[in-house]
């Protein structure tokens, strides 16, 4: 039961004639009245139990965009229902509006809206619907709260595909669509065009000249169906925060613009989320379904504070990747997890695939040594020269044993990354 401000009103205003005849037999009166209003109210009240509520909402939407959820009421009581219907979402789904005050005849269907923005990406499970009913003089209500399951999976903002387009530009010069051609190991032939200035001896064909009686020269294009591997590290260092983002995030925005390049570019993409045990996978997809499988995938991934078990990582990755594939490992570059964790098996990558390791760098960092005016500065300075000092190491072992390394700010990871793909693409390296 609860009760309404209306109630309170009505308590102040029976202690005036107690104010005038100051007497138990006044007092109990008054008590008395006050207790047979508020409980026939509340027995006049339609039972919230008697409502039939149904909830719905979208399966998914993208961090940052609005959506709605939908309550629907029917009163299966004979009485009519007066009173409040609360929706209860978790804080991060961004819910406004949640509370509806509601009338509703015998037998009446009504329905409510709940304006939802998430604010945090994963699964936003939705709380009870709260009923309380109120009884005609509004004076106290009947409250139940009546469970009505449903789930919201809030997808990853994929704000990195605002690069995506001069990216694909740069792909299409890539596959020959464009005016330049290009010419390289891990090239095919395309077609046959004139030959202008400029254009490298080295591709003339000679035999279709001689036919022609016009020098033709050969054009190339990347290799497709290349296979792309994406290893996502969820441990306890992806949950460090830089820009006040967590690292993962960074990493899952990688992914998103590696996946949607790599597709428009015929490459087949995997991924794999793991620290000690596999989080997420996707094998398999289709061209047209690797993106909103990986969309999928990584939504729900949150940092798991444990250490990440490279050995089981680098074994899931060899199992998964059994042709040659280009693997992306997005981890961050502590010192002390990639030399003890990651560079023992790094090698065991780099013998059959092309192996890169993209970081997220906190830009914040060197500029910690400008200013050493005091001793907690110059303590500062010191240590973000020592962070800066080992991670550079960490690079140069990584790219001894063979892997390219993208160690860059948060922003600018995901075009980074595109950009090596790219490039190891032109090289005919894929």
């Amino acid at each position: 039961m609860a009760l309404s401000g209306r109630f309170v009103l009505l308590v102040l205003a029976g202690l005036l004639p107690l104010l005038a005849w100051p007497t138990w037999t006044c007092a109990l009166t008054i008590i008395g009245v006050l207790i047979i209003v508020l409980a026939a109210d509340v027995l006049l009240a339609a039972s919230p139990r008697l409502l039939a509520i149904s909830r719905m909402a979208p399966t998914s939407v993208r961090l940052g965009n609005p959506t709605e959820a939908v309550i629907t009421v029917r009163n299966a009581s004979g009485r009519t229902f007066r009173g409040v219907v609360r929706d209860a979402w978790p804080p991060s789904a961004g819910a406004t509006g949640n509370r509806h005050g509601a009338t509703i005849r015998p037998g009446e269907r009504r329905r409510y809206t709940t304006a939802l923005l998430p604010i945090r990406r994963g699964d936003r499970v939705a709380a009870a619907v709260t009923i309380r009913s109120f009884g005609p003089l509004r004076m106290g209500a009947r409250q139940a709260t009546i469970d009505v399951p449903a789930r919201l999976r809030v997808l990853p903002a994929f704000t990195s595909r605002r690069h995506l387009p001069s990216k694909l530009a740069r792909l299409r010069e890539l596959d020959g669509r464009a005016s330049v051609m290009i010419r390289g190991s891990g090239t095919e032939f395309d077609s046959l065009r004139d030959y202008v200035d400029g254009d490298d001896v080295r591709s003339i064909d000679w035999r279709a000249t001689a036919r022609r009686r016009e020098v033709v020269v050969r054009t190339w294009r990347p290799e497709r169906d290349r296979r792309v591997l994406i290893v996502v590290d969820t441990s306890r260092t992806s949950a460090g925060r830089v820009g006040g983002e967590p690292r993962l995030d960074a990493a899952i925005e990688s992914a998103l613009l590696l996946t949607a390049l790599a597709t428009k570019a015929g490459d087949r993409v995997d991924l794999v989320a793991a620290d000690r045990r596999v989080r997420a996978r996707v094998h398999g997809a289709g061209p047209g379904d690797s993106l909103p499988a990986v969309v999928r995938a990584l939504a729900p991934l949150e940092p798991e504070l444990i250490e990440a078990d490279w050995s089981t990582i680098a074994g899931t990755a060899l199992t998964t990747a059994r042709q040659r594939s280009f693997i992306v490992l997005l981890t961050p570059l502590e010192s002390a997890a990639v030399t003890e964790g990651m560079l023992p098996v790094i090698r065991r990558l780099t013998a059959k695939h092309t192996v890169a390791v993209a970081s997220v760098a906190d830009p914040a960092t060197p500029l910690v040594g400008t200013h050493r005016d005091s001793s907690t500065e110059a303590y500062a300075a010191a240590a973000a020269e020592r962070s800066m000092l080992d991670r550079a190491a960490v690079t140069a072992a990584l790219q001894a044993d063979g892997a390219s390394v993208v160690d860059a700010p948060p922003d600018e990871l995901p075009p980074r990354l595109a950009d090596l793909y790219l490039s190891l693409k032109a090289a005919g390296r894929l």
